[in-house]
Order: C-alpha cells, then structure tokens, then sequence
C-alpha cells in the first residue's frame, strides 16, 4: 500500500527573521530515507529519528522563504512525497496580537472552545494555526476576531497560535504567543 508523508514546520506561519524553524517529515514505513526539496532543488538527506526526520534552521533570513517537500526513497526509488509547506521569513513590525482561549487551557471534553485574537492595528487580518498543521485553521478578522471549537476531543489538543498582517501591500507582520489547549 501507498505510504503517507506527513510534513509540517514548527512553529507554523510566517516564521519572524532571525528566528528558528524545524520542518518535520514522518512516514510509518520504516526501511527508508527521507530527502527534503525546497522549490523542487534538492536540499538535503535528512537524519531519521525513528518514523521521522526532522530539518532545522536557526537564524532564518529571506533565502529560507521557499515551498519545501519530502520524498521517501528506498535506495533510488521514490516510495512517496508529501504535500507541500511554504516557509515564509519576514521582518514583524506590527505590535504583537492579544490571544486568548476561553474558557481556559485545560478543559474536559465535549466542552465549547473560542480562541480569541485581537491587535490594535486596524485593518489587520489574522490566522489561527495548530502546530503539526500545514494551513491555518481560520481566517480572522476585525468583525470575526474568534474561532469556535463545539464539543471538543483529545484531537483539538496542541499548540494554537495567531498571526496577523495588513492587508496592505507588502504586508506587514506579527505573532501572537503560544497556548497550549490540553482535553480531558
């Protein structure tokens, strides 16, 4: 059967210049090695660390910004390829957004979740993201500030964060900081 590469990078979004991403590649396969591309180049064989390999840079620079992929290969042949991840590095120059999740970090399953994120910045848009996601979760906006998770599940755990831009050309950046949603 076709085996599945997951990629994601950590932290998600728009990563802040001067600061460190991990891109992650997992595969339940295990007789391989994983090659990360970046824009369709080679850039590496990565080091497995059991069903997964993992790529970091620290101190990004706009040369980091790309669309970043892994195969897994058995010797010369190609078993499969992720999807695709784009790393974007920029300056953040707008203040940093107030994220807040209610009804707390730790609650019990089945219970209603609303993420918060709000910046004092007006036409601003942010994103919701969940680290080990490729894309952002929700849209959010200066009419719509929250996302809603009804009856959550040990699923909807992990990391959350926001990123927010102006929607004026070229974009200007910022990011909240992380909270963890823990379901019981």
């Amino acid at each position: 059967g076709a085996s599945m590469i997951t990629i994601f990078p950590k932290p998600p979004g728009v990563i802040r210049l001067g600061d460190s991403v991990t891109i992650f590649c997992s595969c339940q396969r295990g007789d391989g090695n994983f090659v990360l591309y970046k824009n369709g180049h080679l850039l590496r064989t990565l080091e497995r660390r059991s069903s997964r390999a993992e790529f970091s840079i620290s101190n990004a620079t706009q040369e980091d910004t790309g669309a970043y992929n892994c195969h897994y290969l058995h010797g010369d042949t190609v078993l499969a390829r992720s999807e695709t991840v784009n790393v974007m590095v920029q300056e953040f120059h707008l203040p940093t957004p107030v994220f807040t999740v209610l009804p707390g970090h730790d609650v019990i399953g089945g219970a209603h979740v609303t993420f918060r994120c709000t910046i004092e910045y007006s036409r601003a848009v942010c994103f919701l993201y969940v680290e080990g996601q490729i894309r952002d979760l929700s849209l959010l906006s200066q009419e719509r500030d929250h996302f809603n998770i009804s009856r959550v599940h040990g699923g909807n755990g992990g990391h959350y964060s926001c990123q927010c831009r102006t929607n004026s050309i070229p974009f200007k950046w910022s990011v909240s900081k992380t909270l963890e949603l823990v379901v019981r």
